[in-house]
């Protein structure tokens, strides 16, 4: 896993380890991280986004307590092999919830119609799309 894939934002109120931790975990449900396949090392993660490298390490431990990924001798830190099966559509929609429900408060909070933020949705997951491709 390249550390780039990671988008780490230092100003926002979601502390950094838990960014971390969610990213990866969607990552890993997704399917765009395959089990036994090498995650970025502590010190990559650290070094590239310019964190504290405690901080990598405490999610990366949190999600080896919850069994998404393991530590292989010679290899640092992998996906588990035991997260084979993708998690359905909706289960993964549901982790957008939490995400969504913000949004929409702070749209509404805002005075913007519906119409308009889902314009910028729809542009945003577009620029996403277009930058995970040149990552590949």
């Amino acid at each position: 896993m390249d550390p780039e894939v990671l988008a780490i934002q230092p100003g926002a109120p979601e502390p950094i380890y838990r960014q971390i931790g969610e990213q990866l975990r969607r990552l890993i449900c997704s399917g765009r991280l395959a089990p036994g396949e090498e995650i970025a090392s502590v010190r990559e993660v650290a070094g590239v986004h310019a964190i504290n490298p405690m901080t990598v390490s405490r999610a990366y431990s949190q999600l080896e307590a919850e069994g998404l990924l393991e530590r292989r001798r010679g290899k640092g830190m992998v996906v588990a092999e035991t997260r084979r099966r993708l998690l359905s559509e909706d289960r993964r929609l549901e982790q957008l919830d939490t995400g969504l429900r913000e949004l929409a408060r702070h749209a509404h909070e805002l005075g913007l119609p519906g119409r308009l933020v889902l314009e910028r949705l729809q542009r945003l997951l577009e620029n996403e799309d277009e930058r995970e491709s040149d990552l590949r």
